[in-house]
């Protein structure tokens, strides 16, 4: 309840102060329970399953993330690698985590990550990185945000693949 309560008046503080150093100094700190909570999983543990290690790695971008909007408000780091780090990073990795997992257990197959669903965690984390690395003007930005949307589109575009017949497919038990 803690970290969940000091997101929020972090959050607060940004929508209302966001070049303020309190409130940059919040969403460091802020990242830093999120990142502490990350180590108290234990999520290295999960590393032989797919479905739960994308989970920590979605979470790690928030944390990431939030950190770097904290050193983005306090001054002369861009704002838009963060706003990446937390779109591209924490929301789409988490997005296309549940909806995977989601999908294998509504419609009754076991839960496990084939091939297809590995390469849809790696592209879209790809992706993530192309496009926070092409925010911190780290290489070539048209080859990152090139690798960016490529990362995005096939990530996305494999799940359209792999689990849209699921979806629209009866449940394989039978059961409604």
């Amino acid at each position: 309840m803690v970290v969940l309560s000091l997101t929020g008046i972090a959050l607060v503080a940004y929508l209302l102060a966001p070049r303020s150093p309190v409130t940059g100094w919040l969403l460091i700190a802020t990242s830093w329970t999120h990142a502490f909570r990350l180590l108290r999983w234990r999520g290295w543990r999960a590393a032989r399953d797919p479905l739960v290690l994308v989970l920590h790695v979605g979470y790690t971008w928030l944390a990431l993330g939030l950190g770097l909007l904290g050193w983005a408000t306090l001054g002369d780091f861009p704002q838009i690698a963060a706003l990446h780090a937390l779109g591209a990073g924490a929301m789409a990795t988490m997005i296309l985590a549940v909806m995977t997992r989601a999908t294998l257990g509504h419609t009754a197959r076991e839960l496990h990550a084939d091939g297809m669903t590995v390469a849809i965690y790696v592209l879209v984390n790809i992706a993530a990185v192309a496009r926070v690395s092409a925010g911190l003007s780290i290489g070539d930005a048209t080859l990152l945000l090139a690798i960016a949307g490529t990362g995005w589109i096939g990530a996305f575009g494999l799940f359209c693949i792999g689990y849209g017949p699921k979806l629209f497919a009866p449940r394989i038990d039978g059961r409604p």
